[in-house]
């Protein structure tokens, strides 16, 4: 229980990290803070609720971990070096394709709200 208990803490206290030092992951949760009440109105069943949050979340979490790899990076060296460039750009990717995803589905929901589909 111990153990569970610092996990819950160092995860806390790298959520509260990313918020206060990262543009993108503050719009990213105020993203989803927004997702929640938006999902219940546009989404047709709590399945298609469900998936249209955790897309959110999805994107939330590839943020954090290309933010990681960024502060990792840099921790590394701050001078240019195209293999930790290239690194960077692989997480920027990463979130770009998330997003889309996330898109997708909230489009798809969205067309199914109002008969497309």
């Amino acid at each position: 229980m111990n153990r569970l208990w610092r996990a819950t803490i160092n995860s806390w206290n790298g959520l509260r990290s990313g918020f206060t030092s990262e543009r993108a992951i503050r719009e990213e949760i105020v993203a989803l803070v927004l997702s929640l009440p938006l999902a219940f109105l546009i989404g047709t069943t709590m399945a298609r609720r469900i998936e249209m949050i955790a897309v959110v979340m999805l994107v939330l979490t590839v943020e954090l971990l290309n933010t990681a790899i960024e502060k990792l990076a840099d921790r590394v060296t701050m001078e240019h070096d195209s293999q930790i460039g290239r690194v960077k750009d692989l997480g920027s990717a990463a979130v770009a394709i998330a997003l889309l995803i996330a898109g997708m589905v909230w489009l798809f929901a969205l067309g199914e709200r109002v008969g497309m589909f």
